[in-house]
């Protein structure tokens, strides 16, 4: 039986390819050229393109699990994977693995409403749901960190497990191959609490430059995003978002009343991510 990895040229998808792949688990990758890096099986498959959402079952009817990386920058990401769910249901599709977030609870909006779906169509499903990604270092700040030695969030001193992406495609791995997987819906998390600031002062160490955390309002956040080509109701999201990492609310995420939560807990420290990427950050 094979692994359908949608978005499985992304940060988590790749490597989770990988981890299946080392394990002899057939896969096939999604990507809107239909190829895939290091001869991996792949099709075309276009979230703005419903024409290709049986093309996977169309070249491997054996598939019978999914790992599910919604469309990235939908405000309505069920209305657009909805038709793709109905029809891998109807494949017999027998278990999901879906990449959501970790203030994204089944019933709510947004990815929220993809866990809903799946459990209101009787699915047997995962919702992971990462925290921050280390690798938001070099996609999002690689830039202001190269030329202008900075950091520019409005999280304030919220302290933040951030997670890496290797240690998302190992749970997504577990979630998939244990039969009896026990949580629906846990947190992914990294094995320590970090604040900018100190992201700032372990990433100045590892260079050996000082990089500093420029504090914004969410509305110059917001505005940072518009000029970069997303929409401004996206934007906005997204700044109040990292808005609400002032007020901790991360910080839950890792820990509950009871002093712990239902949650896995990455390897990989922030301190590792920066000494293997360090180049990426070279002054431009």
């Amino acid at each position: 039986m094979t692994i359908l990895i949608i978005g499985g040229t992304g940060n988590t998808g790749l490597k989770l390819a990988r981890l299946l792949h080392a394990a002899n688990i057939p896969i096939l990758i999604t990507s809107r050229s239909g190829t895939a890096p290091e001869s991996f099986p792949a099709v075309k498959f276009d979230w703005n393109d419903p024409s290709t959402f049986s093309a996977p079952f169309e070249k491997d009817p054996s598939i019978d699990k999914v790992y599910l990386i919604g469309p990235i920058g939908a405000l309505d990401m069920l209305a657009i994977a909805k038709p793709f769910i109905d029809l891998a249901i109807d494949k017999r599709i027998k278990k999901w693995v879906f990449v959501s977030a970790s203030q994204s609870g089944k019933g709510g909006s947004w990815m929220g409403a993809i866990h809903q779906y799946l459990h209101d169509r009787g699915a047997e499903y995962t919702a992971l749901r990462p925290t921050w990604f280390h690798e938001n270092f070099s996609l999002v700040f690689g830039e202001s960190i190269r030329k202008k030695n900075e950091i520019a969030t409005a999280a304030g001193d919220g302290r933040i497990p951030f997670v890496a992406a290797q240690d998302i495609a190992q749970a997504a791995f577990e979630a998939l191959t244990t039969d009896e997987y026990k949580y629906s819906e846990p947190y992914i998390v990294g094995p320590e609490l970090v604040t900018y600031d100190e992201a700032a002062a372990i990433l100045s160490e590892v260079l050996g430059r000082e990089i500093t955390h420029k504090r914004l309002t969410a509305e110059e956040v917001a505005q940072g995003f518009v000029s970069i080509g997303l929409s401004e109701q996206y934007s906005n999201i997204l700044a109040a978002a990292e808005k609400q990492l002032a007020s901790g609310v991360e910080e839950k995420t890792f820990f509950t009343e009871g002093g712990k939560t239902v949650k896995y807990v990455g390897k990989v420290t922030l301190r590792d991510y920066f000494e293997k990427n360090k180049d990426t950050w070279a002054p431009a």
